[in-house]
């Protein structure tokens, strides 16, 4: 049956659509009060004159229908089978940042705290989310510095024979290593810490205070002292709290500046009455751009399932639906939330200036504005969810032709900019840079062996570790650098690789969630600028080397024919063939008759020399 036919014998019920190709693939996700008088207005060619509508009809081979109890329930659900099958014709919500949160391992033996931006299924508690993503950030250093649980990659089922630099600065109690720490001790850390995230402050408190006494009693001053300075902290914190809890209701706001098929929007965070944060997002193939579409797709992707809804809304756009989502987060909230559109005053003026700062991010992201060093970093450690801002990247690739004269780079890029300065190659051996017998010449023992050499020499010069390690090739690549830093007992070190061709992006401890950026991301850009530079450098000392060993295995075999008339000859022939075929006439113009004669022969009967 043609879907036009179908269409006509729906019900007329709440429920919700979907619109395949012939493929079977799902185009188009909707939801309408009335199904059948909402489907067959697809099928109207009157309507077809918006290219969406129009193009979306034309590749339309089948339909299937869910029918439900009521709009409430087709909203949940419409939203539940956008996100399943992310269809192309759906206004869908892509950006390089999500919300902040903070991941409890409970799960683990010797549980750990992460910034995520991503919560999972996994057995872990997330706490958040956190406005702005430093206080995420601040909230993990302290527990860092005060509850010294750390945020690592390390394994910590097996015994290492050293810690990293966090245990000696004492922002991690040691777990990794034998008898650097009790599991009572740690158990009691993470347990404080947990207590601290879940707002447990006061129960908290009073249980530092009776440690903080037992320590005192027994005469452990230092213990004591360490206590009470954490108290200190905890009750400053508290204090900030109730003042910020009580300065105005919480109000995000959310408008977009759009130049089809190209749109940015901007969502602001109001907490206490002040702006804490913002969010920016993207859209690069909106051909057919509707406010009345737009505003709706993306609020109920943002809040729909969203851990914490403030009290109101604002958006620059009314729509249909705006009642019915407002009754649907009002349910999920606990509390009464609006979706308004100021008209005048404060709260409209406000609204504009978003507008402003949305056409402000469309302008950076798709004019090419360049944005600076700082803005650049931020967002490459939000993007990799990596400890700390990059000041310093090193980044390694291999080159060779077939397995022969293998060799690697490495580029650095420091405060914004390219190093050339610290630029190193590496000649590969081989050997794993362990001085064994060579190994099969392969890319993955290559980049150990480049990585190997390049940080046992750091470690001999007693010199700091970079920020990122950026390996130009997929997981195979990245576990091999992973190994060679292992075998050198450097741990806690944050590597990352970038696939070739997919531009798909891989960090050392989460590889199970590969990182795709946005094709205008300025992160992107920047890993990609990185990447290309490494293996421009890689491949510039390869050719370097290939020609050294063709040029000598030819003509510096040759006795009497030194590299300086080597190179003479071959910048004025251009190669060995040509040599060859000038002839003792030519060449003597060149060089001396006799040594003329000799290459020629040495060219001629190579064996026999």
């Amino acid at each position: 049956m043609e879907p036009r036919e179908k269409a006509a014998q729906l019900p007329e019920s709440p429920g919700v659509y979907l619109f395949k190709d012939a493929g079977e693939t799902v185009l188009y996700v909707g939801k309408a009060r009335n199904l059948r008088g909402r489907v067959r207005s697809y099928f109207i060619e009157s309507r077809w004159i918006d290219a969406k509508t129009g193009s979306l009809a034309r590749e339309i081979a089948d339909l299937e229908t869910i029918v439900v109890g009521n709009e409430r329930e087709a909203l949940a659900l419409e939203h539940n089978l956008i996100k399943k099958y992310r269809p192309k014709f759906n206004v869908l919500l892509r950006d390089d940042k999500t919300y902040p949160y903070i991941k409890f391992t409970a799960a683990e033996k010797y549980p750990r705290v992460y910034f995520t931006r991503r919560i999972k299924k996994d057995g872990s508690l997330y706490f958040g989310p956190y406005f702005p993503a430093g206080l995420a950030r601040r909230i993990l250093h302290f527990i860092h510095k005060r509850f010294m649980v750390p945020s690592c990659a390390v394994d910590l089922t097996r015994n290492h024979p050293r810690p990293c630099l966090q245990y000696y600065i004492k922002r991690c109690l040691g777990p990794c290593v034998c008898g650097l720490t009790s599991d009572e001790r740690y158990a009691e850390a993470a347990r404080d810490a947990r207590m601290f995230l879940e707002g447990r402050r006061h129960d908290l408190m009073k249980s530092l205070e009776a440690r903080m006494s037992a320590a005192a009693e027994n005469e452990l001053f230092e213990q004591a002292a360490a206590y009470r300075d954490l108290l200190r902290t905890l009750e400053d914190i508290e204090e900030r709290q109730r003042i910020a809890a009580a300065q105005g209701d919480d109000t995000d706001v959310f408008a977009y500046y759009a130049e089809a098929p190209l749109v940015a929007a901007n969502l602001f965070h109001l907490r206490g009455g002040r702006v804490v944060d913002r969010r920016e997002f993207y859209w690069e193939d909106l051909e057919e751009f509707d406010p009345k579409e737009f505003v709706p797709s993306v609020l109920k992707q943002l809040y729909l399932e969203a851990e914490y809804l403030p009290k109101a809304i604002h958006v620059s756009e009314d729509f249909e639906e705006r009642g019915l989502l407002e009754e649907t987060l009002t349910e999920h909230a606990g509390h009464k939330v609006e979706i308004l559109t100021p008209q005048r005053g404060s709260k409209r003026a406000f609204l504009d200036l978003v507008e402003n700062n949305a056409k402000h991010s469309f302008e950076q992201r798709f004019r090419v504005l360049k944005p600076t060093s700082k803005a650049i970093g931020e967002a490459l450690q939000n993007a990799l969810n990596l400890l700390e801002e990059p000041k310093r990247i090193e980044s390694f690739d291999i080159s060779h032709i077939q397995g022969t004269d293998t060799v690697a780079s490495m580029v650095v890029w420091e405060n914004g900019r390219m190093k050339k300065s610290d630029y190193r190659k590496f000649i590969i051996h081989g050997d794993g840079g362990n001085g064994a017998l060579p190994r099969l010449n392969d890319d993955f023992s290559s980049m150990g062996e480049a990585v190997t050499r390049r940080y046992r020499r750091l470690q001999e010069e007693k010199r700091a570790l970079p920020s990122l390690i950026l390996i130009d090739g997929g997981i195979g690549q990245l576990h091999a650098a992973a190994q060679a830093l292992e075998s050198l007992q450097i741990i806690n070190q944050a590597v990352a690789s970038i696939a070739k061709k997919e531009e798909i992006l891989f960090v050392l401890g989460q590889e199970d969630e590969p990182i795709t950026l946005e094709r205008h991301s300025p992160v992107l850009h920047l890993i990609q600028q990185i990447r290309d530079e490494t293996h421009r450098f890689a491949v510039t000392f390869h050719r370097q080397r290939r020609g050294k060993r063709q040029t000598h295995s030819v003509l510096n075999d040759i006795p009497g024919v030194g590299p300086r008339t080597a190179q003479k000859l071959l910048k004025e022939f251009g190669s060995v063939a040509k040599i060859r075929q000038a002839g003792v006439e030519k060449l003597s113009e060149i060089i001396s008759r006799k040594s003329a004669e000799k290459i020629l022969a040495g060219l001629e009967h190579p064996d026999k020399q």
